[in-house]
């Protein structure tokens, strides 16, 4: 499963330094498993058997298989609002430019990481429901910071007067849906896809000609 290109990302740098290195082993198999199969169809056995352990092996490390799905779909999380809020980032003063460099991290993140993005979105069903309360408490976050990056241009003049709501949803729908089909290995770079997607994002705020401004 290793070799997939389909399945090969940078999902290994997510994990927290503070992991041993069989844990962060165990979630780079798991989260290739979970991928390809499903979190509900992927079994101990398949996550141990990849780095070569037994299946009760599994349980040393993690004291359930909802836990490490619940530790890549956090790392996920918390990894790519971390990306966006890159201080470079966040000290660019025109909207426009701001809007463009968030849009085009995000994309770039999910572009990189599309195995544990996946995962991050088609599997939190798995997770219980206090887990999945922490999950959505990150996602509210990193909405509520694009909501933000939209408003502040509305506000400002720099973008037309949209319903906010929704066009950041549009934007943050089109920059997760790449994990569908996205690979490495493809014909663009997750830099290109980047620019691509910003560029899309911000004709969706551009104002008509005759109401810049107004």
């Amino acid at each position: 499963m290793a070799d997939d290109p389909r399945l090969r990302d940078h999902s290994p740098d997510l994990w927290r330094a503070d992991l041993g290195d069989m844990q962060r082993r165990l979630l780079s198999s798991a989260v290739r498993c979970f991928a390809a199969n499903g979190f509900h169809a992927t079994t101990t056995r398949d996550i141990a058997e990849c780095v070569g352990l037994s299946p009760a092996a599994l349980y040393v490390h993690f004291p359930s298989k909802e836990l490490v799905l619940f530790e890549i779909i956090r790392a996920g999380h918390e990894q790519v609002l971390t990306y966006v809020r890159d201080p470079g980032i966040l000290a660019l003063e025109n909207s426009a430019d701001r809007l463009r460099a968030i849009v085009s991290a995000y994309t770039r993140w999910h572009a990189r990481h599309h195995v544990t993005a996946r995962v991050c979105q088609m599997e939190l069903n798995g997770l219980t429901a206090e887990h999945y309360g922490e999950i959505v408490e990150l996602r509210h976050q990193t909405n509520g910071f694009f909501r933000g990056a939209v408003a502040r241009g509305v506000a400002d003049g720099s973008f037309a007067r949209v319903d906010v709501k929704r066009v950041t949803r549009a934007m943050l729908s089109l920059s997760i849906d790449l994990v569908r089909w996205y690979r490495l290995d493809g014909s663009d770079s997750p830099e290109q896809l980047g620019e691509f997607y910003a560029e899309l994002a911000l004709k969706l705020v551009t104002p008509s000609r005759g109401t810049a401004g107004g």
